[in-house]
């Protein structure tokens, strides 16, 4: 069976027309308006749909024979919400809570609490989202076949989805596809349930965004709140999130050619435009065709037009604007209402001052209108203008566009060149396309007025020019490239999952995937002891903080007496040579070690070494330039000013910046913050900038545990003791530098043929290690176990005498 697309959407393409003889009182039918209808071209076949019944038919109880039903005839598998937990669900938590967040309507000056609508987070309405986004799983499970099937989500009433797909089913092929605006971090954050929420995206493999602002947000949002880094991968954007490359893809939906040509071509369009055409001979038409709501500023066109007319009056009775009201929504309703009594008196009023007989200077249609009655008004419009202030998807000028070029021409002329004009907000998606349109500050009403008059004093050439240039764009983009591209970018960005090994981590919304190396698995007895025994020159290294100790924050960090213990057990074996690898000060490893006699220490992420308590400490003959340490102090000493509990510690070769006893949800915030300031001004200076466990360290290039090792290596191969097993343990990143220089092929040839190489990371996580220890008891207990197994094998013991 081929695989399929299965689209999840708040509610499924489908029209529900009340029928008493029908045997569930309803008729359906495919709404070939729908957008997730629409979305699906350019998708392969089959495609399946996942969502809510229709509005009309929500009260319907769950019934099997009409599910399957919808699946027989339409491919719409329908969840059945009850009434309580739909109003709880969708009217409160999305439409009155996560809707007016994602908008920035709290921000917006023109909002008044009393009549915005919006709703404070509430615990039991989140709950109810969550059993929502639940019920949708149910039914995706239904379809899914998870090695082959492309899960496809659409919006945030679906936020949750990811997770709840990714904890049952982890090799999902899952994208997200966001047609709202996502917020600035600041705004964000302020979501209680923000991080869980962000987590879900991520569960994802793909998230998209209708332009780069909002993706840029997204990522953000990660950084700060979570910790995410992100990078740039071909032509994508790729946040690294638990060994998973999750895509960011920004993707603007374009217009359904098909079903918009068909609509142009129909008699009943043609009568309408000609009946439009008809009304308003002899004047230029400026349409607006808006929801009702605060964001889209029908009273600031209206404002427009009054100041238009007051400072041209020579353009009375021969401008007019048609503005196309869409009816709201049952959630935003009252909001509307509000919104559009405002506007109905500010109407009223210009009209009053500038009517004439036969004309009014805006027309406004508050009635529903049929899609061919809609089209017919932007076909005749002469000029279409958007002020909307806060806008994921608004296709109205790609739609308007589309109508002047195939709409009937009114003119009766066949064959003549076609030719708009678009006034629009900067603030809205689109505009970034559209680089013909007249774009317009919709915060400022004399801007707005200005970019009006400046469209209508457009020559036929130059809107011709503009038209066929809108026209191209909007051709190539249309939702077929839209839904391809996705689609493609998807399958791109899953298609290693069944060679991955995954790990579950985390419960309920907190659930996340790690990626694993599919060789990656925890060192055992079986698998190092008998390779213990058989070799005869062993290197052992160990990264101490979070490897043989558990960080402590300030508390000074000596080892245990059992830690000391084993040490000195392994060092007294003539076959071991055995180092601790750490990026400390050479003196406090010194201090801490001292009972150790024969152990080796490489302190300052290996600048400085010593092979035994009474050897003298050597450094590799680097001239380093410390001019950086002038440039880096000052502006740790500025972060340890501003940021309580945190302060830093100056290395001969280093300067690192602690925050383990800061706020635990500012200190990481500050320290993501220090190190992009200290990479974007030491980009030209020979250093590194890393982070670590609770640490920001700046330090030279030519200094890391990989070239510690490799020197350690090269030294002990010019005495007659080249290594034929190496044990490597270590717990964060810059231990990653020496499992690199341990298993690169240019290490590996300088190795006795028969070498074992043992790689191990603490923790399970993405790590170039091939083996695991949870955490620093295990890694004492797999060193005691080697001592442990050494004596106890009879011919080993001999062979060591």
């Amino acid at each position: 069976m081929a695989a399929r697309r299965i689209v999840v959407t708040y509610r499924l393409p489908l029209r529900a027309e009340p029928n008493p003889d029908s045997p569930h009182g309803f008729d359906f039918s495919l709404d070939a308006d729908a957008l997730p209808l629409q979305c699906t071209r350019g998708l392969p076949r089959p495609v399946v749909f996942v969502g809510a019944l229709p509005s009309a038919a929500a009260s319907i109880s769950e019934s099997d024979d009409l599910a399957a039903d919808l699946f027989t005839r339409f491919a719409c598998s329908p969840v059945f919400l009850d009434p309580s937990l739909h109003n709880d669900f969708y009217n409160s938590f999305c439409k009155r809570y996560l809707w007016p967040i994602l908008q920035l309507q709290y921000l917006l000056p023109f909002t008044r609490s009393s009549d915005s609508g919006c709703l404070s987070f509430n615990e039991d309405l989140y709950r109810a989202y969550l059993t929502a986004n639940t019920q949708y799983a149910d039914r995706v499970f239904e379809h899914l076949n998870s090695d082959e099937d492309l899960v496809l989500i659409h919006d945030y009433h679906l936020f949750a989805l990811p997770t709840i797909l990714r904890r049952k089913s982890p090799r999902a092929r899952i994208g997200f596809f966001l047609h709202s605006p996502f917020p600035t971090s600041e705004l964000f954050r302020a979501i209680p349930v923000r991080e869980e929420l962000l987590r879900a995206l991520l569960n994802a493999d793909l998230v998209g965004f209708q332009n780069y602002d909002y993706g840029c947000h997204f990522i953000s949002a990660c950084s700060t709140l979570l910790g995410i880094t992100s990078r740039a991968h071909g032509d994508y954007i790729c946040i690294d999130y638990f060994g998973r490359a999750v895509v960011v893809n920004i993707l603007s939906v374009g217009v359904d050619m098909v079903r918009l040509r068909e609509v142009l071509s129909s008699p009943e369009t043609a009568a309408k435009a000609k009946e439009v055409a008809t009304k308003f001979a002899g004047r230029q038409v400026l349409i607006g065709v808006d929801d009702v709501d605060l964001f889209n500023r029908i009273d600031v066109k209206l404002l427009a037009m009054e100041r238009l007319l007051e400072s041209r009056p020579e353009l009375i009775g021969q401008v007019v604007l048609v503005q196309i009201n869409n009816p709201a929504r049952s959630p935003g309703r009252d909001t509307a209402d509000t919104v559009l009594a405002e506007v109905q008196l500010l109407m009223d009023r210009i009209n009053a001052r500038f009517a004439k007989p036969g004309y009014d200077p805006i027309v406004m249609i508050d009635d529903p209108l049929t899609m061919h009655e809609k089209l017919a008004f932007y076909t005749s419009a002469d000029i279409c203008i958007v002020t909307a202030v806060r806008d994921g998807l608004n296709r109205t000028p790609y739609i308007y566009t589309v109508c002047r070029e195939h709409g009937p021409i009114s003119s009766g002329v066949a064959g003549a060149p076609r030719e708009s004009a678009i006034v629009l907000s900067e603030l809205v998606g689109c505009s970034t396309f559209l680089r013909g349109a007249v774009r317009v500050n919709p915060w400022n009403v004399d801007d707005v007025v200005e970019g009006m008059s400046s469209a209508l004093r457009l020559n036929e050439r130059d809107k011709r020019i503009i038209h066929a240039k809108h026209y191209m764009y909007v051709l190539k983009h249309d939702i077929a490239y839209w839904g391809r591209s996705l689609d493609q970018n998807l399958q791109k960005a899953s298609m290693d999952h069944a060679s991955m090994n995954f790990l579950s981590v985390g419960l309920a919304m907190n659930f996340r995937i790690v990626v694993l190396d599919p060789n990656f698995q925890k060192l055992s007895p079986e698998h190092i002891n008998p390779s213990y025994h058989r070799t005869g020159n062993r290197l052992i290294l160990l990264d101490y903080d979070g490897t043989v100790m558990v960080p402590q924050g300030l508390i000074t960090r000596h080892p245990s007496q059992e830690l000391i213990s084993v040490l000195n057990e392994l060092c007294s074996d003539p076959m071991n040579t055995v180092f601790v690898v750490s990026g400390r000060r050479k003196d406090e490893l010194a201090g801490w070690l001292a009972p150790c006699e024969k152990l080796g220490i490489s302190a300052e992420h290996g600048y400085f070494t010593r092979w035994s308590r009474d050897s003298p400490w050597e450094s590799p003959k680097l001239l380093l330039d410390n001019d950086w340490k002038n440039i880096v102090e000052p502006v740790m000493k500025y972060y340890c000013h501003v940021t309580d509990g945190s302060y830093i510690e100056a290395k001969e070769t280093a300067l690192v910046w602690h925050y383990e006893e800061a706020d635990p949800v500012f200190g990481p915030r500050q320290a993501r913050e220090l190190q992009d300031l200290l990479r974007d001004v030491l980009s030209k200076e020979p250093v590194y900038v890393k982070s670590g466990h609770q640490i920001v360290e700046v330090n030279p290039q030519e200094v890391d545990k990989g070239t510690a090792v490799q020197g350690l290596i090269a030294a002990l191969g010019a005495r007659g003791r080249m290594p034929d097993f190496i044990l490597c343990v270590g717990d964060d990143g810059s231990d990653e530098d020496m499992f690199e220089a341990i298993s690169a092929p240019s290490s590996k040839s300088a190795f006795p043929e028969a070498a074992e190489i043992f790689a191990c990371t603490v923790g399970k996580k993405p790590s170039l290690a091939k083996y695991y220890l949870e955490d620093p008891d295990e890694v004492l207990k797999m060193l005691k176990g080697l001592i442990d197994s050494f004596e106890e094998n009879p011919s080993t013991v001999e062979a060591n005498k």
